[in-house]
C-alpha cells in the first residue's frame, strides 16, 4: 500500500523559511517522479515543483528562485525548501508520486505565511 506522509508545515512570518518533507512507503521510490502541489482556499490545486527520477527539477514561475525541491532516494524522502515566503504562499501543500500516470497523494500539510 502506497503511503506518502508530509511534515514540516506551520506558521511563518513573511520572508521566513520552511522545509517540507514527504516520506514515501510502498513504492519503488527511486523510479517515481515526485511533485509538490498546493491548494489555497477557493483556488485550484497547482503544481509548485517537481523532480524526476533522474533528478531533473522544474518549478512554477511564482516560486522560482525561492523554492528548492530535492530527493534522497535511500531515505525514500522528497523535500521542499521554501525561502523568502510570501503571504500568497499560504496553502495546503501536498506531496505526489507519479509514474506513467499512476499517482499517489499525501494528506497535505498546512503552510501559513502571516505576520
Amino acid at each position: 500500500q502506497v503511503q506518502l506522509v508530509e511534515s514540516g508545515g506551520g506558521l511563518v512570518q513573511p520572508g521566513g523559511s520552511l522545509r517540507l518533507s514527504c516520506a514515501a512507503s510502498g513504492i519503488s521510490f527511486s523510479i517515481y517522479a515526485m511533485n509538490w502541489f498546493r491548494q489555497a482556499p477557493g483556488k485550484q490545486r497547482e503544481l509548485v515543483a517537481g523532480i524526476s527520477s533522474g533528478g531533473s527539477t522544474s518549478y512554477a514561475d511564482s516560486v522560482k528562485g525561492r523554492f528548492t525541491i530535492s530527493r534522497v532516494n535511500p531515505k525514500n524522502t522528497v523535500y521542499l525548501q521554501m525561502d523568502s515566503l510570501k503571504p500568497e504562499d499560504t496553502a495546503v501543500y501536498y506531496c505526489n508520486a507519479n509514474r506513467w500516470g499512476n499517482s499517489a497523494w499525501g494528506q497535505g500539510t498546512q503552510v501559513t505565511v502571516s505576520s
